[in-house]
């Protein structure tokens, strides 16, 4: 599904995030304005953990009258603060009600499971309290929370903010096997989209890797699976050394050493990026 927003938002597609106010089960198109374009609301069912009924009472609560809060959601919807909690990890306050993940959260962690009698009325509610001021999370961070529960950011790529750590390594972004002569050494770098080890192959491992700027497709050859198969079958961001393949239009990268470069991507959650390179983020970063 990565993939797919990536490939839309790359070929100018709207793509907005899932909202509590805007938000249905699957994923839907709104108007953007222009009679000739309408951009991707991403549904309810993108948030990892959130079953169709709690959806459905989300969605029914709230009508034609968009929520105003927090406390509104768990009053009129009679749900639990654990699912709420979802929608806060997932970020889905931020498009409507402009409440970040941790400020989500804080204002959860005040409710219970039930309403009490005596804060029936929201104005009696012990949550009209002054709002802490709350560290903000890096961006490398919010990507990762991205993923992790939705599987999916509209933010910039993973990798556009360990590029210069790529770089120091001397790994090029994947576009340049598209761009590279046959036979042409690279080293690059990407995050594994896809292993196929075709039964028809031979033992050949087909892979995709991708970064900020494309998608790179690499051929595994029998003896490297077996020289390095942990690290062909365990690494999320995988770096490769290997030539250019070209056969036409298709462009293979022939790997003949490959690199788990887990290390550098588990300093993501730590960057906070930078201004430069925003595009991503600018295209893909819409709000109710």
């Amino acid at each position: 599904m990565s993939q797919i927003v990536r490939d839309a938002v790359e070929h100018g597609v709207e793509v907005r995030p899932v909202c509590v106010n805007r938000s249905r089960w699957d994923c839907t198109l709104e108007p953007t304005g222009r009679e000739d374009r309408l951009a991707v609301r991403l549904g309810l069912r993108m948030i990892k953990g959130l079953v169709d009924e709690e959806a459905a009472t989300l969605v029914a609560a709230r009508g034609d009258q968009p929520y105003a809060s927090i406390d509104d959601i768990w009053r009129r919807s009679g749900l639990k603060p654990g699912m709420l909690g979802k929608l806060a990890e997932a970020d889905a306050y931020l498009p409507s009600l402009r409440l970040h993940r941790r400020e989500a959260m804080w204002a959860i962690k005040a409710l219970r499971d039930t309403a009490l009698p005596l804060f029936d009325q929201p104005e009696a509610s012990e949550l009209n309290e002054p709002a802490p001021q709350l560290k903000a999370m890096t961006e490398g961070r919010e990507i990762v929370e991205d993923y992790g529960n939705l599987g999916l950011s509209l933010r910039r790529h993973p990798l556009a903010l360990l590029r210069e750590d790529l770089t120091r390594q001397r790994r090029k972004p994947c576009r340049a096997v598209s761009e590279g002569r046959d036979g042409g050494f690279i080293q690059t770098a990407g995050l594994v989209l896809v292993r196929q080890r075709p039964g028809s192959a031979k033992g050949v491992m087909f892979i995709t890797i991708e970064d900020e700027s494309g998608v790179a497709n690499l051929v595994i050859w029998p003896t490297l699976y077996e020289k390095q198969r942990r690290v062909i079958l365990g690494a999320s961001l995988l770096g490769v050394d290997g030539r250019i393949q070209r056969e036409g239009d298709v462009v293979h990268l022939v790997a003949y050493k490959v690199h788990d470069l887990g290390d550098v991507l588990q300093t993501l959650q730590t960057r906070s990026g930078d201004q430069g390179d925003m595009a991503w983020a600018q295209r893909s970063r819409n709000f109710c």
